[in-house]
């Protein structure tokens, strides 16, 4: 898998703190992350599983971990994140019946034993985590040999507009670097998962300038956390600069911003190595695959 420059590496201490800091507000501005959430589990209902642990790995304020508690109501469901302050909203989605454990942890070390999960959901988290191989090792760890793994994340022509319109700015990085699919499915075949399945998907949503555009990145967490970020405040000009590069994908009075998501699906490796795929990935959408084949 190709890595990202230096400018690109994320700082991983400044993660966190863009989640503390978004962990009230998000729900409010998370749309976009809700809508993929619910795709990915609606992609998988063709499965009927039978879990007795299943791990919402990048859990946030705990949607999520709330619908897999009402899928699997036997299952002992556990909601791990990064950030504390978006596991304690978490516990607004707690009940009665739809109850989920919380647990502070990093997905690059999981706190967990190995082949203790039967089931693994991580919805628009994978994108925060570098090396991606890393994290993906964990989840090999963590699941069990007959598990099952199901993913979304962010590709590489997410917010293609803005970082083309703040290269025209000045040579900063303002914009985190996402895989391509081609990498992302590399790196599952590398983790020695098995029989991966990855889809894309491409959703476009529109903001009436890039202020508002920019207002909800901050709202949702996604900061510029990258090492080849400013260090100081943005001037006007250069501001200034990338609002009029934007401007050129200005369509009926609205500015397009591009999300390309990747969803992806495997099993534990059941004590094998990685099946062989042409380039790594295997092309299949995940709605056509009804069962696990024998």
């Amino acid at each position: 898998m190709s890595e990202p420059g230096d400018a690109f590496r994320l700082d991983r201490s400044g993660v966190r703190a863009a989640f503390e800091r978004a962990s009230a507000g998000y729900e409010g501005a998370a749309s976009l992350q809700a809508r993929v959430a619910a795709e990915l589990l609606e992609r998988l209902g063709a499965f009927r599983f039978t879990p007795q642990v299943v791990l919402d790995l990048g859990a946030g304020t705990g949607r999520l971990a709330r619908e897999l508690a009402r899928c699997y109501p036997r299952a002992r469901v556990v909601a791990l994140d990064l950030s504390a302050g978006m596991l304690r909203e978490a516990r607004r989605h707690q009940s009665l019946w739809r109850r989920f454990e919380r647990v502070c942890g990093d997905a690059l070390r999981l706190p967990l034993k190995d082949a203790s999960v039967d089931v693994v959901f991580s919805s628009l988290m994978l994108q925060w985590c570098e090396p991606l191989d890393a994290a993906l090792a964990q989840v090999r760890r963590v699941l069990k040999p007959g598990g099952f793994f199901a993913f979304s994340t962010f590709g590489t022509d997410t917010l293609q507009e803005l970082r083309s319109a703040w290269a025209q700015a000045d040579g900063y990085s303002h914009v985190n670097h996402f895989p391509d699919v081609h990498e992302i499915g590399n790196a599952v075949v590398r983790a020695g998962l098995m029989e991966p399945v990855l889809d894309v998907d491409r959703i476009e949503t529109h903001h009436p300038d890039t202020l508002s555009l920019m207002r909800e990145l901050k709202a949702i967490g996604a900061h510029n956390v990258t090492a080849g970020r400013a260090r100081s405040l943005t001037g006007r000009t250069r501001l200034s600069r990338m609002q009029q590069a934007y401007e050129s994908y200005r369509r009926d009075g609205l500015l397009p911003a591009t999300w390309e998501v990747v969803y992806g699906a495997s099993w534990g490796a059941a004590g094998r190595p990685a099946v062989a795929a042409l380039e790594g990935i295997a092309r299949i959408a995940p709605g056509s695959i009804g069962r696990r084949p024998p």
